[in-house]
């Protein structure tokens, strides 16, 4: 494994084995996708979650993680909270409510992680466009990811896609690099100056993840020490995927 300026470079043999992660959080996001419905706890949908796991012989690299220790599969984000909701039996979603959810998984040492929002039932026409403009601003940053291109160039394609939909970008909350371990060199930001900051190479695979807000983007940590909220209570979205970089364009590691 070569490092260029903090970035891992993989060889095409390890970005398959990731894969075999990524496919595993992608089944993870179909099965909980279909449990959403109203009147599910965010502690069923977990539970959705670590039967995946075990069926696919893959371990959580959320359970357990960093202090306190994370003490889930999932992360269950419901409305206004942005990322890093503990799911619980107690809480309980509503006909109209929104909620983003974001896994990951290990196989053979290998990390993939992923998020996505989703409606509850039928939801207000403004809650849907939060989920769409945030899911084309991931989609526009993909497209950014070649060799030669820059890791400003997938920040100000999420911020522009965000703007132009009349959301704001939730700051001091970044992407990351993903291998052997969840988190890695570089932070990818979802703000940035085209052509500017570390030069894309075939073989870095880069997690990146919107988190956008219909309103005040301005955030808080909550006595938990882990979920995120908007101070204004504005709902939020967090959409992600585990890209890799290669020769042929991005490969979307978590997509099915």
């Amino acid at each position: 494994m070569l490092f260029a300026k903090g970035a891992a470079v993989r060889s095409g043999a390890d970005i398959a084995k990731m894969r075999k992660a990524g496919l595993v959080v992608a089944e993870m996001h179909e099965r909980i996708r279909e449990a959403i419905r109203p009147g599910v706890t965010t502690g069923k949908l977990d539970r959705v979650g670590r039967d995946v796991l075990a069926r696919r012989g893959a371990t959580s690299n959320f359970l357990g993680y960093a202090s306190p220790p994370f003490p889930a599969v999932i992360c269950a984000s419901p409305n206004a909270m942005v990322v890093h909701g503990i799911p619980s039996d107690d809480v309980r979603l509503d006909e109209g409510d929104i909620i983003s959810i974001d896994c990951g998984a290990v196989v053979d040492g290998w990390h993939g992680d992923a998020a996505f929002t989703a409606p509850v039932g039928e939801v207000d026409a403004d809650l849907l466009h939060l989920i769409e403009v945030a899911e084309r601003s991931l989609e526009a940053a993909i497209e950014t990811m070649i060799p030669g291109n820059r890791l400003g160039d997938i920040g100000n394609a999420v911020e522009t896609v965000a703007r132009e939909g009349g959301l704001s970008v939730v700051e001091g909350f970044t992407g990351h690099g993903i291998g052997r371990a969840m988190h890695e060199a570089p932070n990818v930001p979802n703000q940035g100056v085209a052509g500017t900051g570390l030069k894309l190479r075939a073989g870095n695979v880069l997690a990146v993840e919107p988190m956008l807000v219909l309103g005040d983007a301005e955030v808080e940590l909550l006595d938990d020490d882990w979920s995120v909220v908007t101070v204004s209570q504005d709902p939020a979205a967090h959409v992600e995927h585990t890209i890799a970089i290669t020769e042929d364009g991005p490969w979307v590691l978590t997509r099915a």
